[in-house]
């Protein structure tokens, strides 16, 4: 018998800003090389976003751009789906097998109103989001 696989929430930067929309571009979100970092996200890893301020949610995929800079830009035809200053929850998620995903935790991190790193976790806590 196959063994099952799992998808889960593999790392997530919550309620960072959107300080750029560039619809003249080919696609993706710019982000700050350092909450990349933080958050494990590799750069055109597939990302899932969700708009806190408008609901959107959309697939696009993650370039580095300078690290403690802040930037977040999203990109082509998603600038549509973002205003500047909306926040996002920006989330990568990964296929387990059962024994992996019993010992797997996220990389969490949550920012301040500059996009700087606040917390980081690996678990959901009401103290931090």
């Amino acid at each position: 018998m196959a063994q099952m696989r799992i998808t889960l929430l593999k790392s997530k930067l919550h309620r960072v800003r959107v300080t750029h929309a560039e619809l003249d571009y080919e696609g993706s979100v710019a982000i700050d090389g350092d909450l990349m970092d933080s958050a494990n996200i590799r750069e055109f890893e597939r990302l899932e976003i969700y708009n806190v301020n408008n609901g959107e949610r959309f697939t696009t995929y993650a370039i580095r751009t300078t690290p403690g800079s802040g930037i977040v830009s999203v990109m082509g035809a998603a600038a549509h789906k973002v205003a500047v200053d909306d926040l996002l929850i920006i989330c990568t998620y990964a296929d387990f097998g059962e024994s992996e995903a019993k010992s797997f935790a996220p990389d969490l991190v949550y920012v301040d109103e500059n996009n700087r790193l606040k917390v980081k976790a690996d678990h959901i806590s009401a103290q931090v989001a």
